[in-house]
């Protein structure tokens, strides 16, 4: 497992709420749905946004940078 999934994990429950805010297009549910894991919530804000994994891979850094 990469760091960044053990800071993810480690601090979801304190981070969530961050997550829905900053990704407004995101349900609670679907912040739930990830579970925690970067990947997941990588594959969620791509298919929300309709971003290239670039792109969202650019715009969860931004969110790490910020909260994590």
């Amino acid at each position: 497992m990469a760091e960044s999934d053990d800071k993810w994990e480690g601090r979801w429950d304190r981070v969530k709420g961050k997550a829905r805010e900053h990704f407004g297009r995101l349900t609670d549910d679907e912040v739930e749905e990830t579970k925690g894991k970067r990947q997941n919530m990588l594959g969620t804000i791509q298919e929300k946004y309709g971003e290239t994994k670039e792109k969202a891979e650019e715009m969860l850094k931004e969110f790490e940078s910020k909260y994590l």
